[in-house]
């Protein structure tokens, strides 16, 4: 059996629906079970499990052979979820715990990956045999909310020439249903991206796309933030967003290797693919 963490969350549900269609016994856990009808009707077993509620989560892992944690997202909050999490594995007995790490964990200087970094630590130190997907950006985070780019024909950030190694959320979901579901990943550390692009070459991708002449204007890390505060988002949000795109242009997410297409077997969709899924505006 196989229990799926925050698996009403975008990843997750993903997740839960490749297991599914492999006919796979999971349970999806999940922090409000009212609210999810869907998993239960792709034959998935719905458990409560809230970070926050260290109670609920050893009796939603009783029974699994694997658990996929999938990160929390309440950034600062969650080196002592997710170590809640690893405690319950271990008194529930799991035989394999896969966690979705962030790029070069271990190294990076991303604000973000810091919490990521002691995870992994404590998962190491639980005894608990693992596998860390260190999974890159969502492509989807770029081409969400598109109708401003379009709008003001051009993309800000502070990323420079970097590259970025983006994947799909769907493609992410695959390599963890790979290791969920074949063997001979135990130990292991993958660092998953797809083809690299720079933020000019993802202008160029949604101008072809659109057929609407779209701009990359580069800017300090500060002119970001200040922007992105302008725009309505939370002062400490920005500053992560800010800083990640000042590590973009220093090569934090650009990832070697090839591990993703490895794990799901074809080329991970690109950058036009996903635009291609969109509705044309």
């Amino acid at each position: 059996m196989i229990v799926v963490t925050g698996a009403s969350g975008q990843l997750g549900r993903l997740v839960v629906e490749q297991l599914r269609a492999k006919n796979e016994k999971v349970v999806a856990a999940v922090r409000t079970p009212e609210k999810a009808q869907a998993l239960s009707s792709l034959g998935a077993e719905v458990r409560w499990a809230d970070y926050d509620k260290p109670e609920s989560l050893e009796a939603a892992f009783k029974g699994a052979d694997k658990l996929l944690l999938i990160s929390g997202s309440d950034v600062g909050k969650r080196v002592p979820q997710h170590q809640a999490a690893i405690d319950a594995a271990k008194r529930a007995g799991v035989k394999l715990l896969v966690y979705t790490s962030a790029p070069k964990a271990s190294t990076s200087g991303l604000k973000l990956a810091g919490e990521h970094k002691a995870t992994e630590a404590a998962i190491i130190a639980s005894g608990v045999p693992y596998v860390f997907l260190r999974n890159g950006w969502y492509i989807e985070n770029y081409t969400r909310g598109l109708e401003g780019t379009l709008a003001q024909g051009a993309v800000y950030g502070a990323a420079a020439d970097g590259r970025i190694s983006g994947a799909s959320r769907a493609d992410f979901a695959a390599a963890a249903v790979a290791v969920l579901t074949t063997p001979g990943h135990e130990g292991k550390i993958y660092e998953l991206g797809g083809a690299p692009f720079t933020m000019k070459d993802f202008a160029d991708k949604v101008s072809a796309w659109s057929g609407k002449t779209i701009n990359y204007v580069n800017m300090s890390e500060r002119e970001y933030r200040d922007l992105l505060v302008k725009v309505g988002l939370p002062a400490p949000f920005a500053e992560i967003l800010a800083d990640s795109d000042a590590n973009i242009a220093k090569g934090a997410l650009e990832i070697p290797g090839g591990d993703l297409q490895k794990l799901i077997g074809r080329a991970p969709e690109t950058v036009e693919q996903v635009l291609a899924r969109l509705p044309k505006p």
